[in-house]
């Protein structure tokens, strides 16, 4: 049986989406919409969470067009330059097309640049150029602040607490 929303959620490919938090939709579903199991279900809290997150990153950083995960990619390159696309990959935890898309996005944009790497003529090293590290300076900050906004109900306790529960999840370990 499938549980009442208040309205039709499908999207084109036919996967359910769930009410933004704070529409009318999610609005309506809390205020009185049977939701049976699904508070009690850790993919139902974590998918709301990530939808509530993701708005509020969208919003702090929509001047600068970026995505959690070009984010995420010039992160991982400020912290490794030169390292290849696989490894940002594996890294990542995307496949290659999907790296080979995002960095060209991003190269696009000329924050990105691709060098030969020096001990494989067949890979390319990523670096940020100039003007990526730039951004990604003034990201690091404005991606700080939206954290502490999105985690302002949890004490710092709390906090860690989640992160090193997530991380566990995700099999990252406690560390």
């Amino acid at each position: 049986m499938q549980e009442r929303t208040g309205q039709d959620r499908s999207s084109p490919g036919g996967k359910e989406e769930p009410a933004r938090p704070g529409s009318a939709a999610d609005q309506r579903a809390q205020r009185g919409f049977d939701l049976g199991i699904l508070p009690e279900l850790v993919g139902y809290n974590i998918r709301r969470a990530q939808v509530l997150v993701f708005q509020d990153f969208a919003r702090r950083i929509e001047r600068h067009r970026i995505t959690p995960g070009q984010f995420g990619v010039l992160t991982i390159i400020h912290r490794n330059a030169g390292l290849n696309q696989s490894d940002l990959g594996q890294a990542m935890g995307v496949d290659r097309s999907t790296v080979v898309a995002v960095i060209g996005r991003l190269e696009k944009r000329g924050l990105v640049e691709r060098r030969p790497a020096p001990n494989d003529r067949r890979s390319y090293a990523l670096h940020l150029s100039p003007q990526g590290e730039t951004l990604y300076d003034v990201l690091a900050g404005d991606v700080r602040a939206h954290d502490e906004g999105v985690t302002e109900a949890l004490d710092a306790g709390e906090r860690a607490e989640l992160i090193a529960l997530l991380k566990k999840l995700n099999g990252n370990g406690a560390s």
